[in-house]
């Protein structure tokens, strides 16, 4: 991993402008840091999507018949699978997806220790690069992508991702996606640049990382985290500013920062209703359900393969 986070931030450097998956974000510190984003007052989507999936699954659940495998993309600490599972004893198998192996380890000890009979079946990985899911042939699978994650990939990645799971899952499978909805810039930005700082060190900790396994010479003290609303494409926007002149050097390559510069690490795309069902359409999907959470409002969709 520390190969292609190498080749990534070299990448990235070298780019202009500067910008880097945000997947990188997601070490064992970023983990945990994002957590704790997940419980701020200021980040409404987990605990506004949380609500919703206590409200809808039930609703759902004659839909997606029985002997389910749950196949979870970004699987992260598994939160938000605990209603589902809950909600859904139909399912018999669970595959969680991450890149982060302690978040994915950690995971998989808790749920095997709270549903004893459930088959736990981690996959670590990139979800845009999976191997082969490892689930019994004769289930019925059900993707899993809350968290608004698919706001984190430009459209024609969304889309090749979403295909590709189509084909994966296959005839008559199912998909449940969790989406954030476009509105007020201020609640947005506000989500992503929250009062106690987590949100700040989440995306500094990126060059933390680079220090800790590239061995990169920096002064973290040069940058500072900015959130901004990017009406144009919709998508509110994380960045490392240089406050000044400055530069990051990685083996032996250094690569300058004027001041205002940025590094810009995540962009999360906002959605309406009517363009998650265009991203469906266009991967081989189909929306048989959608519903929006009250206000600030994040959605969930219940998708059926087309």
């Amino acid at each position: 991993m520390s190969d292609d986070f190498r080749r990534a931030m070299h990448e990235a450097l070298a780019s202009t402008p500067k910008t880097i998956s945000p997947k990188w974000l997601y070490d064992a510190a970023g983990s945990d840091l994002f957590e704790q984003i997940t419980r701020l007052e200021e980040y409404y989507p987990t605990r506004q999507e949380a609500a919703l999936l206590h409200a809808v699954i039930p609703q759902w659940r004659d839909l997606l018949g029985t002997d389910l495998a749950l196949v979870e993309l970004g699987s992260g600490g598994s939160e938000k699978t605990r209603i589902v599972l809950d909600e859904l004893s139909e399912i018999k198998t669970y595959v969680p997806i991450d890149i982060s192996p302690s978040a994915l380890d950690a995971a998989a000890e808790m749920l095997a220790h709270d549903y004893p009979k459930l088959m736990i079946a981690p996959v670590l990985g990139d979800f845009e690069n999976l191997p082969e899911l490892p689930y019994p042939a004769h289930s019925h699978p059900i993707g899993f992508f809350p968290g608004s994650t698919i706001g984190n990939l430009d459209g024609h990645a969304a889309e090749k991702l979403l295909r590709d799971m189509r084909g994966r899952l296959g005839e008559g499978s199912w998909f449940i996606l969790g989406a954030d909805l476009i509105k007020d810039a201020k609640v947005l930005e506000a989500a992503y640049d929250d009062r106690e700082g987590v949100t700040a060190a989440f995306n500094l900790n990126l060059l933390r990382r680079a220090e800790n396994e590239l061995g990169a010479v920096l002064d973290i003290e040069d940058f500072q985290h900015r959130a901004i609303w990017n009406a144009a494409e919709r998508q509110v926007e994380m960045h490392l500013k240089a406050l000044r002149d400055t530069a990051i050097t990685i083996d032996g390559t250094r690569y300058p920062f004027k001041a205002g510069e940025t590094l810009h690490t995540e962009s999360s795309r906002k959605y309406d209703e009517q363009a998650l069902r265009r991203l469906a359409d266009a991967s081989g999907w189909t929306v048989e359900r959608f519903k929006t959470s009250p206000v600030p409002s994040v959605s969930l969709s219940l998708w059926r393969a087309a």
